[in-house]
């Protein structure tokens, strides 16, 4: 696959100046006078444009040596899947980097699960992403351990520990380096649950039907009532057991609870969390690929922002958009013009209640017409 084309940098220029939400997650804006990084939708006063450039990911602009702004805060931004368009190995490698696959191992151990070779996993990352494994995996330990800092009332080395850091000291040098202050500057009060869990807040981009994928959830046997997803944890799955509630807190959130022995496996659930709910999914891009079909169109405009119920062990290669399991012929052939969307294309029709039969005689029809 090629690679993605670069960002215009007076498109996201202008996004920036009117603080478009659209734009939130999908690239950052690096302030060269300040050496901070922001959202394109951060409340304070916009840089002047010679002063700003821009990246597609939170890892590149920490790689160029921006630190996150503290009022904008880049963590809670939607997680929209910035490896989009990449190759499918850096796809996987990300959502391992996301699990923590980073956190007690190297690169080499990393390329090893892939199947691949280091230099050809650092490679792909350059090409794709602009920066290396490892500082993907630094960024992603970072933005967690200040998300805890802001929202919890962990204790330092508790923080430390649950956002994978080897150690306090590496931690606080961390934190030193990237933003001229201790962690326990960036503290912000809150008050613990009483139950010794973790209560976080997840973002996505809107339109989204949460609604719909709760009922989906609880009709394929996951515990879901009174507006709340629950499942227990266990240590040969998650690394300690546990439990893990969902519940709707309002447009473009989710609050999370986590309960475990462990603070260790906290990455882990999370992204599998963000996997069950598919908060990576870009509803826009996907909206306007799939009307490109007239079949799909009038369904998506119908049902907007549907999503795919995620599995919460899930071992596929490809991704979770794109797949096709157990789709019949007809299906299969009018999906490739889906791609990289064919799973939401399938849903759609699901939903719906177009079936195979159905498609195979609409292109019947269609021979028929075209003859």
């Amino acid at each position: 696959m090629e690679t993605p084309p670069p960002l215009d940098q007076d498109a996201c220029y202008r996004a920036v100046v009117t603080r478009d939400v659209r734009f939130d997650g999908r690239f950052f804006g690096c302030v060269k006078t300040t050496g901070i990084y922001c959202r394109p939708v951060c409340p304070a006063r916009t840089p002047r444009r010679e002063n700003m450039t821009f990246v597609a990911t939170a890892a590149a602009a920490e790689a160029a040596g921006f630190r996150a702004c503290l009022r904008c805060r880049p963590e809670t931004a939607p997680d929209l899947g910035a490896w989009r368009g990449t190759s499918n190995t850096v796809s996987r490698a990300l959502a391992l980097i996301e699990a923590g696959a980073m956190d007690a191992a190297d690169v080499d151990a990393l390329a090893g699960r892939l199947g691949v070779g280091e230099r050809q996993l650092r490679r792909l990352f350059r090409q794709h992403l602009g920066v290396a494994p490892v500082s993907v995996a630094q960024t992603r330990r970072v933005l967690l351990a200040k998300a805890l800092l802001h929202e919890t009332d962990l204790t330092m080395a508790e923080v430390a520990h649950a956002a994978g850091f080897g150690s306090v000291r590496r931690f606080n040098e961390t934190f030193q380096t990237l933003y001229d202050r201790p962690p326990s500057a960036l503290r912000r009060r809150a008050e613990r649950p009483s139950d010794g869990g973790v209560r976080l807040s997840l973002s996505y981009r809107e339109p989204c039907d949460l609604g719909g994928l709760m009922g989906t959830l609880a009709a394929r046997g996951d515990t879901v009532g009174d507006g709340r997803w629950t499942r227990p944890l266990t240590p040969d799955v998650d690394g300690a057991a546990g439990r893990v509630t969902v519940s709707l807190t309002g447009p473009g959130r989710l609050a999370v609870a986590i309960e475990a022995g462990d603070l260790k496996v906290l990455p882990g659930v999370l992204a599998r969390v963000r996997r069950v709910f598919d908060l990576s999914a870009d509803p826009d891009a996907i909206a306007r690929d799939l009307s490109a079909d007239p079949l799909l169109a009038p369904l998506v405009a119908k049902r907007p922002g549907l999503r795919l119920p995620g599995a919460w062990i899930d071992t596929g290669e490809d991704a979770p958009s794109d797949r096709l399991a157990g789709a019949g012929p007809a299906l299969t052939r009018r999906a490739q013009r889906w791609r990289p969307w064919r799973a939401y294309g399938a849903l759609h029709l699901a939903v719906a209640g177009i079936s195979e039969t159905d498609l195979d005689q609409m292109e019947k029809t269609d021979d028929r017409q075209a003859a």
